[in-house]
């Protein structure tokens, strides 16, 4: 799926901020009175955000502990063991978010990749959820050593994929159209600024480079393996796609391959959607997609476990001891389970095997 890629040079690493604090006005009712212009001046809303979708604020809403399951997690003893007729264990990776250091030590700590960085869990198979870079130091370089494992997997008889997040859209909308006024339906928008709100590295930017648009571009949205159905996103939106897996992928693919700034930009709002599956209901809508799709349980990224869990310091600054990820988050009935350790805000950067030993 993907090709081999070297490693881009090397880059000084800007401070970023892992604390994302929440404004006053995301506990207030109804729409937001305003939002940003990239000029600086503030756009009437006609319309309201759904609930939970933020695509042009930075911050995201804490979400109160729930009816959960934290999962404990044991590092796998032989990640390459595979029966005579099956392929090899199959491994999930959470939002990376540029964070390249803590990817590669949880890559080691499960045997995927050796002290020198390379491959060597033979015919494992390795699934990246989406959202490489943007707020962490070093997206470019998370970027090609995905690209790289991805032909040392495929040389040892296993793989590594991955899927795409919403800040690959992003930051292929920030590249592509710039301060391209697009149809946010919340005021004036840009891809622009958007990304720059939601924590682009002006250092990835520089880096980035053709062979990285490519990749990002032909990234699938949805896939199904060992009856996981894979996506990045919490959200139902992907029905908006397709009726199967191969129309959502073509679909996503289409949309970007068209170039138009709205069309890319409807596509970044819906992937950008969150908190589908949590709450009343939650259940029933992944119970929707996997109808659709297939698969008996969904594995997804995007939202923070630390917001899940409410372990996020509120918009009075009290952090208290900070977010406790150990694992995996099981929700919606045993169906959901969510693998964005929150690693942006201290949390962990999460690879699991699956299936879960619960």
């Amino acid at each position: 799926m993907t090709q081999g890629a070297g490693q881009g040079p090397e880059a000084e690493r800007t401070a970023t901020l892992r604390d994302f604090r929440v404004p006053a006005y995301v506990n207030e009712t109804g729409p937001y009175a305003h939002s940003a212009h990239p000029d600086g001046t503030a756009t009437p809303v006609e319309e309201s955000y759904p609930e939970g979708y933020t695509p042009t604020e930075r911050d995201l809403p804490v979400i109160h502990r729930g009816d959960t399951l934290q999962v404990p997690v044991e590092p796998a003893s032989d990640p390459a063991a595979q029966s005579e007729a099956g392929p090899g264990a199959l491994f999930v990776v959470g939002d990376v978010h540029g964070y390249l250091d803590e990817l590669v030590a949880a890559l080691q700590q499960k045997g995927l990749i050796d002290a020198a960085g390379q491959w060597c869990a033979g015919t494992a198979r390795l699934w990246f959820l989406g959202d490489f870079t943007d707020r962490g130091p070093d997206g470019i370089g998370v970027i090609d050593l995905v690209m790289r494992l991805s032909a040392e997997a495929a040389a040892a008889g296993g793989y590594c994929k991955a899927l795409m997040g919403n800040h690959e859209l992003l930051l292929l909308g920030a590249k592509r159209f710039g301060d391209t006024p697009v149809n946010s339906g919340a005021g004036t928008a840009t891809f622009q600024a958007a990304w720059l709100l939601n924590g682009g590295q002006k250092t990835d930017m520089d880096r980035l480079q053709d062979h990285h648009l490519q990749w990002m571009a032909r990234l699938d949205a949805v896939e199904e393996v060992d009856g996981y159905l894979l996506v990045h996103s919490d959200t139902t939106a992907y029905l908006d796609y397709g009726d199967s897996i191969e129309a959502v992928n073509d679909t996503v693919r289409e949309t970007l391959t068209r170039n138009d700034a709205d069309e890319c930009w409807d596509l970044f709002r819906k992937f950008t959607k969150r908190f589908s599956f949590r709450d009343e209901g939650g259940a029933d809508a992944v119970r929707s997609l996997l109808d659709t799709y297939g698969g008996t349980r969904i594995v997804h990224g995007h939202s923070p476990i630390p917001y899940l869990l409410g372990q996020v310091g509120s918009e009075d600054g009290e952090d208290g001891a900070g977010p406790v990820v150990e694992g995996p988050h099981v929700y919606a009935d045993g169906l959901a389970i969510a693998m964005d350790g929150g690693v942006t805000m201290a949390g962990k950067l999460l690879v699991q095997q699956l299936p879960l030993d619960i």
